[in-house]
């Protein structure tokens, strides 16, 4: 190899040494950048949250009830005062046994105002009953419910629907248009039940080709619920606690300043619903938690791809460099070499 031809060599050499310490310092750079986005996701991890599924014991208290007669009262607040009495408010309940109802309603036939279920005519809620000059029920079509009753049972009947009406009334809003009533037997017991409808439903209820009423017609009949009143602020109350500090008895004065004592009953009640919802809560929580690892470990994996190709980049690099530096070693020994004849040729 000639001067010249050495020469030219050893700058492409150093040119391509060069490029490759670019390179080099480039990959180095990403593999940086990288390492940051790598430590952004890890700080994202361990700032996150981990969901906890709610304790049933959060959602559960203990109550206690007394019992006055046909009477279950749940204490609903016990305020202690200075003088060692208690300020009471409690809820009172009871089973009222002649109530209206909801009830699961039949198919309702119109025809040109007049009303059946079945074979059954629905008649006005609250208006005499047709009778005749011994006070027995005449009407047509038959009912055979009414046409059971004597006068005195059909007096008694009249008096009842004008409660019934009341009743109705008073729970579900007044009805101008009024209130309509059919009876039906009870095949197991024998007894026959009122059923009632509003008249303002069945006016307006919409008709089929057999002029069955399709759209919704409320029914209601006489039945039982549980009636709730609250009592508020009773003061002067004493309490007897046993040696655990559970309380045992409540003692109310009344009016003329003497007490009723009642034995306390204690039981735990858990509040089922919100306990449901904070379970929905943390289930839905943990899936976005969830979502949110896979998503961050999904990142970090392809960043721990990109460094590994990156990697094995810079290896080749290194062993790239070494081949070039070894050949510029042989090169820069040929041209001091041929440096050294020519200054012979010339000395």
């Amino acid at each position: 190899m000639g001067m010249a031809a050495s020469q030219a060599r050893f700058l492409g050499l150093t040119a391509r040494k060069s490029n490759v310490e670019y390179e080099g310092q480039q990959i180095n750079q990403q593999r940086t950048t990288l390492a940051n986005q790598s430590a952004n996701y890890y700080n994202d991890l361990l700032g996150m949250s981990v969901p906890t599924p709610p304790s049933v014991d959060s959602y559960t208290k203990t109550v206690y009830t007394f019992n006055d007669g046909a009477l279950t009262n749940t204490v609903t607040s016990l305020i202690a005062q200075q003088d060692g009495t208690y300020t009471l408010s409690y809820l009172s309940q009871y089973e009222d046994d002649f109530t209206p109802v909801s009830a699961a309603t039949s198919v309702v036939n119109s025809d040109n105002g007049t009303y059946r279920v079945g074979s059954v005519v629905l008649r006005e809620l609250g208006q005499p009953i047709q009778r005749d000059a011994e006070g027995k029920y005449v009407g047509n079509p038959p009912d055979e419910y009414l046409s059971s009753l004597s006068k005195d049972q059909l007096d008694a009947l009249e008096k009842e629907e004008q409660s019934y009406v009341d009743l109705l009334n008073e729970k579900y809003g007044t009805q101008q248009d009024g209130w309509m009533v059919r009876y039906a037997e009870n095949s197991s017991t024998g007894v026959w039940s009122p059923y009632f409808y509003k008249v303002s439903e069945l006016n307006n209820g919409v008709v089929d080709q057999n002029n069955n009423i399709t759209s919704a017609v409320s029914c209601y009949t006489m039945g039982s619920s549980t009636k709730t009143s609250e009592i508020k602020g009773v003061e002067g109350c004493l309490i007897e606690k046993d040696s655990t500090g559970r309380y045992i008895s409540i003692s109310i004065p009344n009016d003329a300043g003497s007490f009723t004592t009642y034995t306390l009953t204690t039981s735990t009640v858990t509040d089922q619903d919100a306990y449901d919802d904070a379970m929905n809560q943390y289930e839905y929580d943990k899936y976005l938690y969830d979502q949110s690892i896979q998503e961050i470990n999904a990142q970090i994996e392809i960043i721990q791809a990109q460094d590994k190709n990156l990697e094995l980049r810079l290896k080749q690099l290194d062993t790239e460099q070494d081949a070039i530096s070894t050949e510029m070693d042989a090169v820069q020994k040929v041209i001091e070499k041929n440096t050294e004849s020519s200054f012979k040729t010339f000395g």
